[in-house]
């Protein structure tokens, strides 16, 4: 635990018990209905590996990266693996600010406000979370007997661990009135290609984590403005802020702390996350057809979903979270790899996973032949 004035500026556990409380209840469904569930969608990542895998031809045959374990869960598994998660990303910027607060005028403040109330307020936003996503390959977190994860040691490990969160796929599922076996396997394969993506590129883990943590160690900003942008989010869940107030800066907790070498290494993880993403979606759709017969549908009433949002608060917490920003990387990175893949072929495209220079620009995202000239052209000439 980081501590400022001798108070916890996370508390944790709280945020853990925070946001398990406050999380929406799951779809009602029996209990061999939940088990049935589980057991297909365990069966799906499986299949769907052996789709993706045959798709990108990310991983030549005979060079099989170490495994990294599939897991499904419920929200409250969610959260848990999420809060390690951000314990292990944010220590570097905490213990700036603690080095920051330390023995100012500030801090006897800070120690006052401490790690109960932030803890209460990460764990009010991790409930939001919770119930909106269906899949994530978590990077980053520790390993725990509970929730294991890949070694991220050794040679062509990629660390990490795939976790589909089982009620919010069916609540979703239900929600568009398609076909849930169809669905679950669409899903799978979305997130199986991040699990490829990182186990199949050794590299990639490590550069993403150097980009986070010398993000984080650029942050200048004071840490009262970072708990009071926390508690502008929390206060909106909570109801305490009326729904149509609007923020006054209307920037993000992302976009609060920027300076200008943050900019440089925000741009480039910008375009690194589209890539992911997108190449996500490119993967999925072009597996679909062949194996999810209801794929069109699904696709369409997914995205009529995305483009519809949700309420007003749901719209403000998606812009204070930066996750507007998160939608867009999954349309500007699908674009980019659609064209260059139209343009030099799958090989050609798998040339992006070469190195770190050879991953594209936030300018080549949007512009896909500047990529194709910078990579392939001079490669080849």
């Amino acid at each position: 635990m980081t501590s400022i004035g001798g108070a916890e500026m996370v508390d944790w556990n709280l945020a853990v018990a925070t946001a398990t409380r406050f999380v929406r209840p799951g779809p009602d469904v029996s209990r061999e209905e939940a088990r049935a569930v589980v057991a297909e969608l365990r069966r799906h990542a499986k299949a769907a590996e052996v789709h993706v895998r045959g798709f990108t031809r990310m991983i030549p045959d005979g060079h099989e990266p170490k495994d990294t374990p599939v897991l499904v869960v419920d929200r409250a598994g969610w959260i848990q693996a999420n809060v390690a998660g951000f314990r292990e990303l944010l220590k570097p910027l905490l213990d700036k600010m603690q080095e920051r607060r330390s023995g100012s005028a500030g801090s006897a403040m800070l120690g006052a406000v401490g790690g109960k109330v932030t803890g209460v307020e990460l764990g009010m936003l991790l409930s939001f979370l919770a119930s909106r996503v269906l899949g994530q390959y978590e990077t980053f977190a520790p390993a725990t007997r509970e929730l294991p994860a890949g070694d991220p040691s050794g040679p062509g490990a990629g660390g990490g661990r795939l976790l589909l969160v089982a009620p919010n796929i069916v609540h979703v599922e239900r929600e568009l009135e398609v076909d849930p076996h169809d669905f679950r396997l669409w899903v799978c394969l979305h997130e199986e290609t991040h699990r490829t993506q990182f186990t199949g590129v050794p590299w990639l883990r490590d550069h993403l984590e150097g980009e986070i943590q010398s993000f984080l160690g650029e942050t200048e900003v004071d840490p009262m403005t970072v708990l009071e942008r926390f508690r502008e989010a929390a206060q909106s869940l909570s109801g305490a802020r009326p729904e149509g107030e609007e923020d006054e800066s209307g920037r993000s907790i992302v976009e609060l702390v920027q300076t200008p070498a943050q900019r440089e290494i925000l741009s480039r993880l910008t375009a690194v996350m589209s890539l992911l993403e997108g190449h996500a979606d490119f993967v999925m759709d072009g597996v679909g057809p062949d194996v999810v017969p209801s794929v069109a549908e699904i696709r369409e009433k997914f995205q009529q979903r995305r483009a519809r949002g949700a309420s007003r608060l749901d719209q403000a917490l998606r812009k204070l979270l930066g996750l507007d920003a998160k939608l867009r990387q999954y349309r500007d990175g699908e674009r980019f790899v659609r064209s260059v893949v139209e343009e030099v072929g799958m090989d050609g495209f798998n040339r992006v996973w070469t190195s770190p220079n050879t991953l594209p620009t936030k300018a080549e995202i949007a512009k896909p032949a500047d990529w194709v000239a910078r990579v392939h052209r001079k490669a080849d000439s």
